[in-house]
């Protein structure tokens, strides 16, 4: 399984508008963050995890030219925005199954009503077929199973998702014992860290360190990281072995 980071940044991507932050100044390709997504891709199957507001420049970059479904870990703008852009993989597919909560998708049903017309619908507006996801329930996708890791983003319900050896979670700030056993056995995982310093709705690293303990993965990437964590060079020196910093365009192999 191929995982494409397309973005790896917090809510406002990194540069910040307007910001002159020294992190938001830098001129390392990794300090530059489009918000946080995901492409998995195994076989014939093309996976997105989120679909956020740099959704269009993510596919452009990373050349990915079909989308097979799109996983949704929680309704934020910042993971959602991007669905106006899965018209061109309609044009070519069809209609894209979309798989999230049913507060997830009721949600988007709200944002996006053109999206869900079953009346008079535009021509050219998405199409997508909604799966409910229950924390309980692991669904298949073509030859995979995919286990949801229910956790908290604040008082938020969110959902992250295991595949096989990989699994991918960002925005937690508290998860269960009994969710995190789901994730035992982990090759690879990815998971969030805002910042050195606390906060209200997101692991700051020393949760995540904390997080990655009590797992013992092979290997973990952080991600949804907000200038405030530093220079992409630096932070890196610090962390133990076998933790990275992700960054926008990098590639794994697993």
């Amino acid at each position: 399984m191929k995982v494409y980071f397309l973005g790896t940044g917090t809510s406002q991507g990194i540069p910040v508008i307007g910001s002159t932050h020294p992190v938001c100044k830098s001129s390392d390709p990794k300090d530059k963050r489009l918000r946080v997504s995901v492409w998995l891709s195994w076989e014939n199957t093309s996976l997105i995890i989120d679909c956020g507001p740099d959704f269009r420049q993510q596919m452009l970059v990373s050349g990915c030219e079909r989308v097979d479904a799109i996983l949704f870990t929680h309704e934020h703008a910042d993971h959602t925005a991007g669905l106006d852009d899965i018209r061109p993989f309609n044009f070519r597919q069809g209609s894209i199954p979309i798989y999230a909560h049913p507060r997830v998708i009721e949600n988007l049903k709200k944002r996006f009503d053109y999206v869900f017309e079953t009346e008079n619908k535009y021509p050219g507006a998405p199409s997508v077929e909604t799966f409910e996801v229950c924390h309980e329930l692991p669904f298949s996708l073509n030859d995979k199973t995919i286990i949801p890791i229910n956790a908290f983003h604040g008082s938020l319900q969110i959902f992250g998702y295991r595949i096989d050896d990989f699994a991918y979670l960002t925005d937690v700030k508290t998860i269960a014992d009994e969710e995190i056993e789901k994730l035992k056995g982990v090759k690879v995982i990815v998971i969030n860290a805002l910042r050195i310093e606390s906060h209200e709705t997101h692991f700051n690293l020393e949760e995540a360190l904390d997080f990655i303990n009590k797992i013992k993965p092979g290997k973990t990437y952080l991600t949804h990281i907000s200038h405030l964590f530093g220079f992409h060079e630096e932070v890196q020196k610090m962390l133990p072995e076998n933790v990275f910093l992700a960054y926008d365009n990098l590639e794994i192999n697993i």
